[in-house]
């Protein structure tokens, strides 16, 4: 019994430093717009996205916990193998990708983490094939497009509204509108990608016959998990900043409102719906769309096409690496 718990407690601490990760990773998302057009300096800047990752939890559901708690694999099979696998191969993912400043999802990590590490244990027949499995399959296109055509809808609508404007005035004013879009975009972040790693720690609660019932998440996790996220935020993932915020297009404050007011009306719509999405794909979207609506030759499209190879490969490499993961496991839990 002793061992049992030791072992229940390990994982869901490495589940938290997963989330940790998950925060730190994507640090970049919510604060590179911010840094990049001087609106606050780095240090304030990471204090304002995790007071917003943190108290997410306020404001929306639980349904994209339910989402990778019990609709990508089947939760029958789920042990304690399967979930050191999961998140093992998604940390994996998630520090080579920091490590090379390429702002991947670690969302989608976690999801190929879950699928290798369930073919592992019991092959396909282990993977729900279902709605909601398809429907986060199509957000990895989906999201990135929204992202990006209603970045480019939103600064083409600026420029038009304030045509007759000094160019000096309209930066100056989005500049403080950007604390709203800001925080609505780190809003989004904790509730889409906090809810994720409730989702493992709950469905490995049930696994051990801690929690029984219909699948709800005890309110000690979303805390733990809010928290876990914003402290990642807090230390922040300073190379893919770069990237972010100065390498894909040049961006002006009126750029930063409209792609993290893109990115977040995105990531409010997934996470009504249950649909863990990346909040890099909503972003990187984004950008590129502030950058089209100045001129094609804006983007940078050599960096833009290595983030997009680095999507492609993330549910695959991130899903071999918990396979691999998965057989370790077997003879050290």
């Amino acid at each position: 019994m002793d061992h049992v718990i030791l072992v229940m407690a390990v994982l869901v601490f490495v589940a938290l430093i997963f989330d940790f990760m998950n925060g730190f990773h994507d640090a970049a998302n919510s604060i590179a717009l911010m840094v990049s057009t001087r609106l606050l300096t780095p240090q304030a800047a990471v204090i304002w996205a995790a007071f917003f990752n943190c108290v997410a939890f306020l404001f929306f559901g639980l349904h994209v916990a339910d989402t990778v708690g019990k609709g990508i694999i089947d939760p029958a099979i789920v042990n304690n193998t399967i979930v050191f696998g999961a998140l093992f191969g998604a940390i994996a993912w998630n520090v080579i990708t920091w490590w090379f400043g390429i702002p991947s999802s670690s969302s989608h990590a976690l999801i190929g983490g879950l699928i290798g590490a369930g073919m592992a244990h019991s092959g396909t027949k282990g993977v729900i094939f279902g709605s909601k499995l398809i429907s986060t399959g199509l957000a990895i296109i989906l999201s990135p497009l929204f992202g990006m055509v209603l970045a480019l809808l939103i600064s083409i609508g600026i420029m038009w509204i304030f045509r007759k404007s000094s160019p000096y005035k309209i930066e100056s004013r989005f500049n403080k509108l950007q604390f709203i879009s800001s925080s609505l975009f780190s809003l989004g972040h904790g509730a889409n990608d906090a809810q994720k790693t409730m989702g493992i720690i709950t469905v490995l609660l049930f696994a051990n016959g801690y929690l029984h019932g219909d699948f709800h998440v005890p309110f000690w996790v979303v805390i733990a998990c809010q928290l876990a996220m914003g402290l990642g935020t807090l230390f922040g993932g300073w190379r893919i900043v770069r990237t972010m915020g100065m390498g894909i297009t040049k961006i002006r404050p009126t750029g930063g409102f409209a792609a993290q007011t893109s990115g977040s009306i995105a990531l409010f719509l997934a996470t009504s719906l249950g649909i863990p999405v990346s909040t890099t794909h909503t972003i990187t979207g984004g950008i590129v769309g502030v950058g089209l609506s100045r001129r094609m030759t804006a983007v940078r499209w050599g960096l833009a096409s290595r983030i997009v190879w680095a999507w492609v490969l993330t549910i695959p490499c991130s899903a071999i690496m918990a396979a691999i993961a998965y057989h370790v496991g077997e003879s050290i839990l």
